[in-house]
């Protein structure tokens, strides 16, 4: 139910508060779903072992992530601006580091901001999934990393639920190929249906912000 009110957002007694593009709106709480799949167990177990190096770093090194974090921000579910601490600084690089295949940091490095792709063309259907993009290849150290939705009903306008389905080699060349990694995280693509996806290029363990789009499955 759409309501008109101050900003609110969270839950309490029951009742969610929350927006979209249409406006403020409350529910009924549902419970979170937890399907213990492979992605969300991996997950967690990246959460605790960055929990448990994070314990084991020097003083002089969370001081360097706190200053590095002092410099990150993030915008919350009201449209506000804020910036990480020390140890969230650290959870995103190197999550980010390890989402490509490379190593984790424990001194905090000097703050990057890859640039988002500056156009995408897809290629979508039931037998190929890739994307064409430009600037090709990526620049020395960056990845481009694609995140993508389960598929959708043709008629479905917006998807907040994009999942890292595939990261490119470095410096690599278009096109980046999906076909097999999408399918083995969310089926093979069905035709007429649309995947949301959202473009990023990493370098160092920063993540630019996202290029996105939606496609339905010719």
């Amino acid at each position: 139910m759409k309501f008109l009110g101050p900003p609110s957002s969270g839950s309490y007694n029951g009742i969610t508060h929350s927006h979209n593009r249409f406006g403020q709106y409350v529910r009924s709480r549902t419970t979170p779903v937890n399907p213990r799949s492979g992605p969300q167990g991996a997950a967690r177990a990246r959460l605790s072992a960055n929990s448990a190096i994070w314990r084991g770093l020097t003083a002089l090194q969370r001081a360097g992530w706190a200053s590095l974090g002092s410099q990150m921000t993030r915008t919350d579910a009201l449209g506000q601006a804020y910036a990480l601490n020390g140890f969230a600084a650290f959870v995103s690089v190197c999550n980010n580091l390890l989402a490509c295949g490379e190593s984790r940091v424990s001194d905090a490095p000097a703050l990057l901001t890859p640039a988002p792709p500056d156009s995408v063309t897809v290629t979508l259907t039931a037998a190929a999934f890739s994307v064409v993009y430009a600037p090709t290849p990526c620049g020395t150290g960056e990845r481009l990393m694609l995140y993508a939705s389960p598929q959708k009903n043709a008629g479905v306008a917006f998807e907040a639920d994009l999942r890292l389905v595939v990261v490119g080699s470095t410096a690599g060349a278009s096109p980046l190929v999906a076909t097999t990694a999408y399918a083995a995280r969310f089926g093979t693509p069905v035709v007429g249906n649309r995947i949301f996806m959202s473009l990023h290029r990493h370098k160092g363990g920063f993540r630019s912000g996202g290029l996105g789009l939606s496609q339905l499955v010719a």
